[in-house]
């Protein structure tokens, strides 16, 4: 399966969202679709622009999914971590996190999850939260290449900002001159990766994907498919790990489905 995540559809779904959080006054919060691939409760990757007003404040939460975050702009902290631009941050399911702070200049973050989700889990809606193995990562910041210098390298840099660890989280940035294939290392054990290209573009057949856009490739599809445009390409690779045993619903034989 591939899913593509593109500036059109964004502009085209970006909409106003009041949010009131611990009875503080509401907050005008800003939500664009990217990618939208339906709402398959195993497979149905997303990715959503969120725009976090100055000032505001998110409470401590988690989700039913594992999920990334990319903050592309602002500033702000989640819990004591201070967040700048290009940051990633990981969530597995069930894991809490936050509060998740906008600075004086705001903020924008993707949130980025294999499995559809709405909405979030305060903290203290303790009832909610099943137990299992908790994981949280947090990398950055990342340098944005610029595509001067993507023109002048001679072969693909890869660097492994978070090695890909046995449970299949990973993160990998790779940079491309231009028409170089994106032949990524991917390790038997690696999740199925999301690809958001934060310079230049990258291609897949008559697609092309620029900064900010991003594709979904489970591990049947070659990322050789992809190669970077005229202005070379660098690609955060995402390596979504599965979502733990412990939060898989049981079947009527007493396994995991």
């Amino acid at each position: 399966m591939i899913a593509y995540g593109t500036r059109a559809r964004a502009e085209a779904t970006r909409r106003a969202i009041p949010l009131r959080f611990d009875g503080a006054e509401p907050s005008v919060f800003h939500k664009s679709e990217w990618m939208d691939a339906g709402q398959d409760p195993h497979l149905s990757p997303t990715i959503f622009l969120v725009e976090q007003p100055p000032n505001s404040v998110a409470p401590a939460h988690f989700h039913r999914q594992n999920q990334f975050q990319l903050f592309i702009e602002g500033d702000g902290s989640i819990g004591r971590h201070p967040l700048e631009p290009l940051t990633v941050h990981y969530a597995g399911a069930y894991t809490g996190y936050g509060p998740l702070v906008a600075g004086a200049s705001g903020l924008k973050y993707f949130t980025i999850r294999p499995v559809y989700e709405s909405g979030l889990i305060p903290i203290s809606d303790r009832d909610k939260m099943v137990r299992g193995p908790k994981r949280h990562a947090q990398v950055g910041p990342i340098a944005a290449a610029s595509t001067d210098s993507l023109q002048t390298l001679s072969a693909p840099v890869f660097d492994d900002v978070l090695p890909v660890a046995e449970d299949g989280l990973g993160v990998v940035v790779a940079k491309l001159p231009p028409g170089a294939a994106l032949v990524a290392q991917r390790p038997a054990h690696a999740g199925d990766p999301f690809l958001v290209v934060l310079a230049g573009s990258l291609r897949n057949g008559e697609q092309e994907l620029g900064r900010w856009e991003s594709a979904f490739a489970t591990s049947d599809e070659a990322l050789t498919d992809f190669t970077a445009g005229p202005e070379g390409a660098q690609v955060a690779l995402l390596y979504t790990p599965q979502k733990a045993s412990a939060y898989m619903p049981a079947t009527a034989d007493g396994g995991q489905c």
